[in-house]
């Protein structure tokens, strides 16, 4: 029997290892490896090519969303499946937006979990019960700077939304180049461009609307510099 492989990525090593431990029990699911961050999760989808990527979206360097959109261009054939502690409109939709096929809540059971991986293997989508509930309603759109919805984090670029997800962070634009490698004015132009394509003019501006798109988590603790 061929064995469903899966890939891992959550910023905690507690979750990654309880899941490891669970997930390898099931005789046709084949743990490849496992990510700390969003790039090594896409860095790691590109050399072990798995079925499913089981990722969690608030993740530190590169978010999980965005680390499905580079997932899903460079191994189109893996299917993401989303595993948060929220389920908010905006962490749902920004998923499906991004190419999620599935969303899990965190205190989701480890049956349904396998069931989730396997049904998505199978080119199919899957959603926990509650998130299906509110999926319905919920509009292809993602939220702006005041909580509501537009289509605008659509005009971004992968570079921008790193940029955006580090400042968000609080970092300064030294840190940030130094995290991306690029100059220090590459990370300015990039600021300038988020600010002009969001309507957004400050940093807390941008903070508020990176929580509210799903891209870091407000209990995350951030600077507003």
């Amino acid at each position: 029997m061929k064995k469903i492989t899966v890939l891992l990525a959550d910023d905690h090593t507690i979750v990654r290892e309880g899941f490891r431990t669970m997930l390898e029990l099931e005789n046709d699911l084949q743990i490849l490896g496992e990510a700390s961050d969003g790039r090594q999760a896409v860095a790691l989808v590109k050399k072990l090519r798995p079925t499913v990527l089981l990722m969690d979206i608030a993740m530190p360097l590169l978010n999980g969303l965005e680390a499905t959109r580079q997932v899903l261009l460079a191994v189109p054939t893996t299917k993401v499946l989303i595993l948060s502690a929220h389920s908010d409109d905006a962490y749902v939709t920004n998923a499906t937006e991004a190419g999620a096929v599935g969303f899990l809540l965190k205190q989701t059971s480890v049956h349904e979990v396998c069931r989730a991986i396997r049904e998505v293997s199978q080119g199919k989508t899957f959603f926990s019960a509650a998130v299906s509930k509110r999926r319905d309603r919920l509009h292809p759109t993602t939220p702006d700077r005041t909580g509501k919805l537009n289509k605008k984090a659509t005009q971004l670029t992968s570079r921008e939304m790193e940029v955006l997800q580090l400042i968000a962070e609080g970092k300064a634009n030294k840190e940030t180049a130094s995290e991306l490698g690029i100059g220090i004015k590459t990370v300015e132009k990039h600021r300038q461009h988020l600010m002009e394509k969001l309507d957004i003019h400050d940093t807390a501006g941008l903070t508020r609307y990176a929580i509210g798109a799903g891209i870091i988590e407000s209990s995350v603790q951030v600077t507003i510099v």
